[in-house]
């Protein structure tokens, strides 16, 4: 445990991401907000401070139990936070449905089933 970690260096260290680059580059595009305010990759951390990651198309809510600045095994890392995140959507609703090649244009049958998938109703469509 140490004093004062910066926000890019706990998330590669409790393993959100791969490399400290990586970090640092989400950190930099705007994907990590900590308090619900965004930082700078120098940003120092606090025990209680909440971290929101958008990482592959998911939210990740993560309050800081512990401050470490290197990297660390899984059973470790997880020591070190409380995972708030909502669940992640089912795999059934981020299918995308496929059309066998040259099958044509779709009928309105089909689009009608496609947007029945996709969640909109048919009156939405202008």
């Amino acid at each position: 445990m140490s004093g004062a970690v910066r926000v890019d260096a706990w998330l590669w260290a409790v393993r959100v991401y791969k490399t400290r680059s990586a970090a640092t580059a989400a950190v930099r595009g705007g994907h990590v907000r900590v308090n619900d305010e965004p930082v700078k990759a120098a940003h120092t951390l606090a025990v209680g401070d909440r971290v929101r990651v958008r990482k592959d198309q998911r939210e990740r809510i993560l309050e800081v139990t512990g401050l470490i600045g290197k990297r660390v095994g899984a059973p470790v890392a997880v020591k070190n936070y409380i995972d708030h995140s909502p669940p992640p959507i089912p795999r059934e609703l981020l299918a995308v449905p496929h059309r066998e090649r040259g099958a044509g244009r779709p009928t309105k049958r089909d689009r009608r089933k496609l947007d029945e998938l996709r969640g909109r109703a048919s009156d939405e469509r202008g």
